[in-house]
């Protein structure tokens, strides 16, 4: 069985540290860290864990900035949402979950240009 390593963009990351920070005082932002650190469990047993983005709506951004093929989205609790795609690790025995953001709903509706 493959290992599945987790890693975060430097977006993703600069994230996960406000929440980190905020979740100190904010019951909302401890809520969401609590639940990113569970579905990264999750990931890490299942690497299909998300839904699956279809490939049309992948966003240009990360198929021109990390040249993605696939992208997964995993709901969060507050409407926030965490994006990640799936890549060979350096050796054959592993897989990357490559953590592409975390975000808001209105920043993930932006992003997919929904309404």
């Amino acid at each position: 069985m493959k290992q599945i390593k987790v890693i975060l963009s430097p977006e993703a990351e600069e994230v996960y540290k406000y929440l980190n920070k905020q979740s100190k005082k904010s019951k909302i932002e401890r809520s969401i860290i609590n639940s990113l650190s569970k579905k990264v469990d999750l990931i890490k047993v299942n690497c299909h864990y998300g839904d699956p983005v279809p490939k049309k709506l992948i966003p240009k951004e990360y198929i021109e900035k990390y040249g993605i093929k696939n992208l997964f989205r995993v709901e969060l609790p507050n409407y926030w949402r965490m994006l990640y795609s799936l890549v060979d690790g350096e050796n054959q025995i592993e897989i990357i979950a490559f953590v592409l953001d975390i975000s808001d709903h209105d920043a993930y509706n932006k992003k997919f240009g929904y309404k």
